[in-house]
């Protein structure tokens, strides 16, 4: 089990991955307190992160659909709505709190540690949103968003220019069209451990492998499967 003393001593390294010193430390301390390890430290912490984490879903929101609307003039609003929706969903967020290794900093309780990552990929979305919040407060609108597009713009280009493609519909839509029938996806297995995990997924007609992929969610490598299998199903048939 890893003391409050150790979590302390590591967010140095955190704030070097950020790019930023915080003023306030109990803000940063405090984006990483999961309410089942308040409930049992409350002699150590006097506040979980979940005031944090409303706060930052609104700040990443603001963040990303100001950046949309200047990426991308005359989109129309729904458009933009929905990709704005796609970028800062639990699943982008719990990917960049991966990319960040932020689940080595969250603070769980011993129930919640023993639960062995169930709900882990919420959790990390609740911790990224939190951080977004506490950089927030500890600086300004500009500072977040600086830091943000410094560590993720790459990822937030790639999601625009592969157009938010859903691709287990459009391999629903195929599937449907050329065989009348729709795919299943299995996890094969999760590799990693706990604060690092990742699922490889097969997508499936009947009894047909078609293609596997892996993400860091099931949604994200059931994505990736499906890609792959869209992929191959069109090459084969022209």
């Amino acid at each position: 089990m890893e003391t409050f003393e150790s979590f302390i001593a590591k967010l140095p390294s955190l704030e070097e991955k950020l790019g930023y010193h915080f003023q306030n430390r109990d803000l940063l301390i405090q984006a990483f307190v999961h309410r089942s390890f308040l409930n049992e430290q409350k002699d150590l912490i006097k506040e979980h992160n979940e005031r944090l984490e409303f706060l930052g879903d609104s700040v990443l929101g603001l963040i990303v659909a100001e950046y949309l609307f200047r990426k991308l003039p005359g989109h129309p609003e729904g458009e933009l709505s929905r990709l704005r929706s796609q970028l800062v969903d639990a699943s982008m967020c719990s990917f960049f709190a991966a990319k960040l290794d932020l689940y080595s900093f969250v603070l769980l309780g011993k129930g919640e540690r023993m639960s062995e990552g169930r709900g882990r990929n919420t959790i990390l979305a609740d911790a990224m949103e939190a951080l977004i919040a506490a950089i927030y407060l500890d600086s300004d609108f500009d500072t977040a968003k600086g830091i943000f597009f410094r560590l993720f713009e790459t990822d937030i280009e790639a999601q625009i220019h592969e157009p938010g493609k859903n691709w287990k519909a459009k391999l629903q839509d195929w599937t449907q069209k050329h065989r009348q029938t729709t795919p299943v996806y299995k996890v094969i297995s999760e590799l990693g451990p706990d604060h690092s995990k990742r699922f490889v997924v097969v997508a499936m007609i009947g009894d047909e492998v078609l293609a596997e992929g892996e993400g860091m969610s099931k949604k994200l490598a059931e994505q990736a499967a499906a890609e792959a299998s869209l992929k191959k199903l069109e090459q084969q048939h022209g």
